[in-house]
């Protein structure tokens, strides 16, 4: 496990995959196709427990102000801090191990329980685990 400092809050534009933990792949294969540049920019996962069941946002980054509304998405913010992070290498073959990633980093006394848990895809190959260290 390391820290992961994020300097600046991280505006995000996506929406909440309805049949997770099925959908994940389509939802995030619509993002890129919506958006005009496609994969030129970095994809997250954010997740959060509302009403005792999980939800999961597909998210691009938001390059320009207004792409949330002009892609008919809705807007998210990644909170800029510490986390601690986990680096997954090949994701793609280790998608059913992501959620015991996230069991182990949310086990640390650092963790904030309370904030989302992001997946960071920083490109086909490396994808980072994260949760925000509480103060």
């Amino acid at each position: 496990m390391q820290t992961y400092h994020v300097a600046e809050d991280i505006a995000v534009f996506g929406n909440p995959v309805t049949t997770f933990p099925d959908g994940i792949n389509e939802a995030f294969t619509a993002l890129v196709n919506k958006v005009p540049d496609g994969l030129n920019r970095s994809y997250y996962g954010i997740s959060f427990i509302a009403s005792g069941h999980i939800v999961y946002i597909a998210a691009a980054e938001e390059k320009e102000r207004g792409e949330a509304e002009k892609y008919h998405c809705e807007h998210y913010t990644i909170e800029k801090g510490d986390y601690l992070t986990v680096p997954v290498k090949d994701w793609r073959t280790k998608t059913d191990t992501i959620r015991d990633v996230f069991h182990e980093l949310m086990e640390d006394p650092q963790a904030d329980k309370n904030k989302p848990c992001v997946e960071w895809y920083k490109n086909d190959d490396e994808m980072l685990c994260m949760i925000k260290k509480a103060r």
